[in-house]
């Protein structure tokens, strides 16, 4: 029990609640409107009239004026404000109204009016409490200061700041936006496992966990692309996953160690085909999130995300740039060019990384519009299919906005031999220290020497287009319960 003299306070009004018969947790309370439903319905009405209705709704008490006489009750969708005049307000309900405390959830029941002042108002006739407050709520005006706490007691910060609660209502409907978009389009959603004997379809590091029945190690997944992979070679042709992921990585604003991505494949098509896909999948979140001007506004950039987009190699976005074509290099000459660049290095990259290097230092922050980079190099793109005019790249993208990666797809490699050699070079960078390095996974090359039809992947981070979409620069705003360093 806390030594807070408000706690005590609320204590001795939940014992005296129960010592009146009065139980302060009951198991239910039959409403019949939401606040804002109730403000949109008699929004015409004319102050100082009744409605000639009578409601009843439910909420958590956030302000009180003129000893409990008008209460500021707060819903799920808005604020009501309620009046409870002693000459109406009996029995049990004036048992509740006198130990009413900011914080606690109640129910009213009464007749609603417009008031001289143009508010309405629900006057009570029955208060029931719903749920005692013991925990005393941060000032109005300044909330939860604690930038750290914030996310702890994510709740309070709910309570105090609608505008964040609102965030994860603009999230369901980017997702179910793009939900709808692909299940019209003929895709199927899908589950796949969480827990899996191989860390596969990603370059990261995994979580390890222990299956004590199968006397075993498992992986939280860091990617459910090899299974989708799967689902296309078993003839389902168009599928989908919205899916939450795990890397056992660094914390940034950009990064978070459990995320939620959506990934896509389709048969029969390429990454071109998969750009067309990624672009419509954007416009519907972008429709959800911001309506039809499709305008994002994230610190100083406002961004469009009316395509068609712009759309260029890594090799063409880096000699726009840098003035440098990393094509006519070989790797001591690309390492070289790198160093002198100021390109951080630790000397054992191929060309292909030494290109990614180059990228991310120089060109990735400048891409602000939605802006596709295709044509990524063979050695960090691991399952992509091999370029057709330059076996040193492949046939991939990656979507970037606001500087960062937002979405990544491949024509994705079918030849299970050079899916073979693929693995075992990733197992050699795995040998020389790389533990992001993806390992062999014999039950997937099995899969692909059964037949898996020309398919285009596509993946997208629902986290960082989130931050986009609601103008957010940590990406913990737009996950409910994002992972914190322990206390």
């Amino acid at each position: 029990m806390s030594d807070n003299p408000l706690y005590k306070a609320k204590q001795a009004k939940l014992n005296s609640l129960a010592q009146q018969g009065i139980d302060p947790y009951p198991a239910r309370f039959s409403i019949t409107n939401h606040a804002q439903n109730l403000q949109d319905r008699f929004r015409d009405l004319a102050d100082d009239t009744p409605a000639h209705h009578t409601a009843a709704i439910a909420g958590r008490v956030m302000a009180v004026r003129n000893k409990n006489m008008f209460i500021d009750l707060h819903d799920g969708s808005g604020k009501m404000q309620v009046f409870c005049p002693q000459q109406s307000i009996k029995g049990k309900s004036a048992i509740v109204h006198e130990h009413i405390d900011i914080g606690d959830i109640i129910g009213v029941r009464g007749p609603l009016r417009r008031t001289r002042r143009g508010e309405l108002t629900l006057d009570a006739q029955d208060l029931v409490m719903l749920s005692k407050s013991l925990q005393p709520l941060p000032e109005k005006y300044h909330g939860l200061s604690d930038t750290e706490m914030r996310f702890r007691q994510r709740y309070i910060d709910w309570i105090m700041d609608p505008a964040r609660r609102a965030l994860f209502y603009t999230r369901a409907r980017v997702i179910q936006a793009m939900r709808d978009h692909l299940c019209e389009k003929g895709f199927l959603e899908v589950e796949t496992p969480m827990l899996q004997p191989i860390a596969g379809g990603a370059t990261a590091r995994p979580f390890i966990t222990y299956h004590n029945a199968l006397d075993t190690d498992l992986y939280l997944r860091v990617a459910p692309e090899l299974y989708l992979k799967k689902m296309i070679v078993g003839g389902f042709d168009r599928v989908f996953e919205i899916n939450r992921c795990f890397r056992n990585e660094g914390l940034s604003t950009k990064h978070n160690p459990e995320f939620t991505s959506l990934e896509v494949y389709q048969s029969y098509t390429d990454y071109r085909g998969m750009i067309d896909l990624a672009e419509a999948l954007l416009v519907a979140a972008a429709h959800a999130a911001l309506g039809k001007n499709l305008i994002a506004q994230i610190g100083d950039h406002a961004i469009d995300f009316t395509p068609p987009y712009a759309c260029g190699s890594m090799l063409e976005f880096i000699k726009k740039t840098c003035d440098v074509d990393f094509a006519e290099l070989d790797e001591a000459q690309a390492r070289a060019q790198a160093e002198k660049m100021k390109v951080p290095l630790t000397g054992r990259e191929p060309w292909g990384k030494i290109v990614e290097a180059v990228f991310g230092e120089h060109v990735e922050p400048t891409l602000i519009n939605p802006t596709h980079v295709t044509d990524f190099p063979k050695d960090v793109s691991p399952l992509a299919r091999t370029h057709l005019d330059d076996p040193r790249l492949t046939e991939r993208f990656e979507t970037y906005i606001n500087g960062w990666e937002v979405a990544n797809a491949f024509s994705e490699l079918t030849d299970p031999g050079e899916q073979r050699r693929r693995f075992a070079q990733q197992a050699s960078e795995r040998d020389k220290g790389d533990t992001e390095a993806q390992v062999l996974d014999e039950d997937f090359i099995i899969a692909l020497e059964h037949g898996l039809p020309p398919t285009g992947g596509l993946g997208i981070g629902i986290d960082r287009l989130m931050m986009i979409l609601t103008g957010q620069t940590a990406i913990r705003e737009v996950i409910a319960f994002p992972t914190l360093r322990p206390k």
